[in-house]
C-alpha cells in the first residue's frame, strides 16, 4: 500500500482528476449492478407459472404473482393481464406502455462508463504531458547531477499518470461490458416473455375468469 501511495503522490495533481473519474465509474458500476440484480427473475419459472395460471383461467392469481415478483418483466406482464378483458390490441398496448416506462430504467446510466473511461485516459495523457513539460523545463534550468534528478522526477510523474489513467479506463470499460451483457439479457427476456404471455392470452381467452380479474384489480 505504501508503494501505491508513493506512486500516487509522484503522479502529481492530475492523479486526483483521474481518481475522481475512477470513483464515479465504480459508483455507477455498483448502482447499476444492484439495480440489475434486483430486476432479474428466472424467466422460465415465471413463464411456467403464468402459463399454468392462464390455462387454468386464474388471471387474478397471475396478477398477484406479478405484483409479488416486483421486477420489470413482471410489471410489464401485469399491465397486459390487467387489460385481458379488453381486445388484443389494448392488451398489447398496455404492455408496450409499461415497457416504455421500464426499459429506460434498465438501460440508464451504463453508457456513462464509456465516457468515464475516455475522460480517465485523457486525464492520464494530460498528466503525462504536464510531467514531461515540467521535466524538460527543469532540465533546461538545472546543471550537473540536478538534471538527471529533475528528468527522472518528471518522467516518473508522467508515467504514473499514464498508468493510473489506463487502470481507471480498464475498470470502466470492463464494468460497462459486463453491465451491457446483463442489460441485454434482461431485455431479451422481457421481449421473449411478453410475446409468449400475449400468445397465451390470445389463445385462451375463453378460459379467463373475469371475476378473478376484477378482484385482483
Amino acid at each position: 500500500m505504501s508503494s501505491i501511495a508513493h506512486a500516487f503522490e509522484e503522479g502529481g495533481w492530475a492523479m486526483y482528476i483521474i481518481l475522481f473519474w475512477l470513483v464515479m465509474a465504480i459508483g455507477f458500476i455498483v448502482e447499476r449492478s444492484v439495480y440489475l440484480y434486483r430486476s432479474s427473475i428466472n424467466k422460465d419459472v415465471f413463464l411456467a407459472t403464468m402459463q399454468k395460471c392462464i390455462l387454468a383461467g386464474d388471471i387474478g392469481r397471475a396478477i398477484k404473482l406479478c405484483s409479488a415478483a416486483n421486477a420489470p418483466l413482471a410489471r410489464i406482464v401485469k399491465a397486459g393481464l390487467m387489460k385481458v378483458n379488453r381486445p388484443d390490441a389494448e392488451v398489447q398496448s398496455a404492455m408496450d406502455e409499461a415497457a416504455l416506462r421500464e426499459l429506460p430504467k434498465i438501460e440508464a446510466r451504463t453508457a456513462f462508463l464509456g465516457l468515464f473511461a475516455n475522460l480517465a485516459m485523457l486525464s492520464g495523457l494530460f498528466g503525462t504531458v504536464l510531467g514531461l513539460i515540467g521535466a524538460f523545463a527543469a532540465v533546461a534550468g538545472a546543471t550537473g547531477a540536478e538534471k538527471a534528478t529533475m528528468l527522472a522526477k518528471g518522467i516518473s510523474e508522467a508515467m504514473n499518470c499514464t498508468a493510473f489513467g489506463l487502470l481507471a479506463a480498464i475498470v470502466s470499460l470492463m464494468g460497462m461490458a459486463i453491465l451491457n451483457g446483463k442489460t441485454q439479457g434482461l431485455l431479451d427476456d422481457i421481449n421473449a416473455a411478453t410475446v409468449q404471455v400475449m400468445n397465451l392470452v390470445v389463445n385462451n381467452r375463453s378460459k379467463v375468469n373475469l371475476q378473478g380479474l376484477q378482484q385482483a384489480g
